[in-house]
């Protein structure tokens, strides 16, 4: 099928960041779009308002008569969707044109010079400043992000002048390897995934795969210090970039100003003396680095970058603050695995040194939880107080005998406690934290705001 000759384009879990952003895509170029979502959140609410019709029932009656022709309607998918799906074995059994979200984007992405960021750890950031850094130079891009920009108030940016795209290349379910960048990144290969990956060194087999396939005069920045053997290419280019030390791309001079990180940028093209950054966290230094290395490589000047960087103003659900008084401070973030977590808690330790750091964890997942339950538990102990609810299992079924309890009992410190969120409502009424934060990428972001409630009454 002929994109122009696309008419209607449907989506079965269009509350999904990557299929929402796509869904936006085809809104703005004028396409007729509607699609089904399991529940009502904010994120679906936005694109009601864009004008998208968006129902929340698994029937088939309720799609729109519009999009029940199949001579002109496109049908993408999440693998979220389970396959008993009514409306998706509804399409499959009329014959029409059905892909998944991966190879929607990957149609999209040809149409220009893709910039893509792949990794386990790090690429909605990098991507959304990436977008960020093109959007405020004469380059213009097009952008599709894993997080919501809090500059744009989107998912999705559209400039039909610029030859460019962004997009987040996400290694879930190999969707990454229907893309063929121009550029690309790499910021980390840490297991995860095992519920798609055989294991390990499956996963980073995907990643080689992923380097393959840049086009040929191409160019590759990868995180210098990454435990990973990259394929040798001599029709690409490949660089380095790192915080520190010998890389290709790197920061000197780091310090705090004002609450506000500055460094001074090295990189191909020279020097950029006391770059801004709005983030908190050392990783969110390094993270800015690799996002102005893309951007200085696809031809943004470096006072394009010195004077846009410094507005940026990050993610929603990426170290965000919800509250931030003097005597208390609320931080929500997306952190799931891990490292991400570790990386997230000890951020908000050099920010606040003498503080009382409680969070709470949402374990997303079974099979994460079941193959890194050791590694949650030593990141959540670099917590003061831990709260731990139950898993959100997305798209998985129970696996027998995997809980949250697997990750509480390996939990060292003794300030712990196991909860659900109805629980953790009541519970939170009779503490006074120092510092508070909220984790993981389940539904825990739907109560933000009740938590937000609760304090600022305090």
């Amino acid at each position: 099928m002929n994109i122009k000759d696309i008419h209607n384009v449907y989506f079965l879990g269009i509350g999904g960041i990557g299929m929402s952003a796509i869904a936006r895509y085809y809104n703005t170029f004028g396409k007729n779009v509607a699609g089904y979502d399991k529940v009502s959140k904010p994120l679906t609410n936005e694109l009601i308002s864009e004008g998208i019709n968006i129902h929340f029932d698994d029937h088939f009656e309720n799609i729109p008569v519009d999009f029940r022709n199949k001579e002109n309607t496109l049908i993408v998918y999440t693998p979220a969707i389970p396959k008993d799906h009514k409306e998706l074995n509804y399409f499959m059994e009329k014959g029409f044109e059905i892909k998944k979200r991966s190879e929607v984007l990957g149609m999209i992405s040809q149409e220009k010079k893709c910039l893509a960021v792949a990794g386990t750890h790090g690429k909605t950031t990098i991507t959304t400043i990436i977008a960020h850094l093109m959007r405020q130079s004469r380059m213009g891009c097009n952008a599709f992000l894993g997080g919501i920009s809090k500059n744009y108030n989107t998912n999705h940016l559209v400039d039909k002048e610029s030859k460019y795209v962004v997009v987040e290349a996400d290694e879930f379910d190999r969707s990454f390897l229907k893309l063929n960048p121009e550029k690309a990144i790499i910021t980390a290969v840490d297991a995860d995934h095992l519920d798609i990956y055989f294991d390990e060194f499956d996963l980073k087999d995907s990643f080689k795969q992923f380097i393959n396939q840049i086009n040929p005069g191409g160019k590759l920045i990868i995180k210098a210090d990454l435990d990973f053997v990259t394929p040798q290419r001599n029709d690409i280019e490949t660089y380095t970039y790192s915080l520190k030390g010998k890389s290709d791309f790197r920061a000197e001079n780091i310090r705090v100003e004002d609450g506000l990180y500055v460094f001074d940028f090295i990189g191909l093209k020279g020097r950029i003396n006391n770059l801004k950054l709005g983030l908190p966290g050392l990783l969110n230094v390094e993270n800015a680095i690799a996002a102005v290395a893309m951007a200085s490589l696809s031809g943004v000047h470096n006072d394009e970058i010195f004077n846009s960087l410094g507005n940026f103003k990050g993610i929603r659900r990426r170290f965000d603050y919800q509250i931030h008084r003097e005597d208390f401070v609320f931080i929500d973030d997306y952190a799931h695995h891990p490292e991400e977590l570790k990386a997230s808690i000890s951020s908000v330790r050099e920010l606040f040194k003498d503080k009382k750091l409680t969070g709470i964890f949402q374990p997303h997942l079974y099979t994460r939880t079941r193959d890194f339950a050791r590694g949650f538990a030593e990141s959540l102990d670099l917590l003061d107080e831990i709260i731990l609810l139950d898993i959100y299992p997305a798209r998985e079924e129970p696996i027998p005998g995997v809980s949250s309890e697997i990750i509480f009992n390996k939990i060292k410190s003794s300030n712990k406690i196991l909860c659900n969120k109805v629980e953790l409502l009541e519970l939170l009424k009779n503490k006074n934290p120092e510092i508070l934060m909220t984790l993981g990428a389940g539904d825990i972001d739907e109560i933000v705001g009740q938590i937000k409630e609760i304090f600022n009454k305090n």
